[in-house]
């Protein structure tokens, strides 16, 4: 590579993927206005199949071809940055939506936050759990890191499979927190927010612990080193991302909010 920045082979996957992405929204309307399901479950399909692939190609670049030098990893680092501030821009919209309706409640709702009606959840029981979870795995992801800089394969996969059972725990109480919940979706502004924005939270808790159990398999597999690990820590930026979001939401919307 005689140049200074990255050329990447011609891959047909961004463009079959982002066909694949826009089945999923349309086949979820197609879904809640028809019942039909076939198109929102084959665009998933087609996401989970076409993202392994083009993947499996980076993987391929990086681990065996050593195409991913030191300015590539610049870029990678940079766009991956970048994307994380999309993230935090998507969250940001719901927490305005959740300002903007509790700061100053309408009369459609009682004049009263939380609407009249909405038995809200505590804050110290399940949210406090679900927080401590969440705090104890962005401690052992970042002893991963630690130990992965250092060379210490058995450390690494250790704080790295316990992250993941955090993470998954998390998922579980969440599952139940739902659950028991005394209001749903469709109960005034206060269900839409309280739902979509823990509920994509949710989802980007399943996609981060993804993202880790595919490099505690790479780990396995001996495709990091102490100086090359840059899967893993785009993974953990992610998860450093998931649990700041949460605390957030767990501030404005389970103790504040209540």
């Amino acid at each position: 590579m005689g140049h200074p920045f990255h050329l990447v082979e011609y891959s047909p996957w961004p463009l079959l993927n982002s066909f694949a992405v826009l089945c999923i929204p349309t086949g979820l309307v197609n879904y809640i206005r028809n019942g039909n399901m076939t198109l929102m479950l084959l665009g998933t399909l087609a996401v989970v199949l076409i993202s392994y692939l083009w993947w499996r190609d980076v993987v391929r670049e990086s681990t065996f071809q050593g195409h991913h030098s030191s300015y590539v990893v610049s870029g990678l680092k940079a766009g991956f940055i970048l994307f994380i501030v999309s993230e935090v821009c998507f969250f940001f919209s719901f927490f305005w939506a959740y300002f903007h309706s509790s700061l100053a409640p309408t009369m459609e709702i009682g004049a009263v936050w939380p609407p009249v009606g909405i038995a809200t959840l505590s804050p110290f029981q399940v949210p406090m759990l679900n927080t401590s979870v969440l705090l104890l795995s962005g401690v052992s992801v970042t002893w991963t890191h630690h130990s992965l800089e250092a060379g210490n394969k058995s450390s690494g996969l250790q704080g790295l499979f316990l992250t993941l059972a955090l993470g998954f725990y998390f998922l579980w109480l969440q599952y139940g927190e739902y659950s028991e919940t005394a209001f749903t979706i469709a109960d005034s502004v206060y269900g839409s927010t309280f739902f979509v924005a823990t509920g994509f939270h949710g989802m980007h808790v399943m996609v981060g612990a993804t993202f880790l159990t595919v490099c505690f398999i790479r780990m396995l597999a001996l495709h990091f080193d102490s100086a090359h690990h840059l899967g893993f820590v785009a993974a953990a930026w992610y998860w450093h991302f998931v649990d700041v979001v949460w605390l957030f939401l767990y501030v404005s919307i389970y103790w504040w909010g209540s």
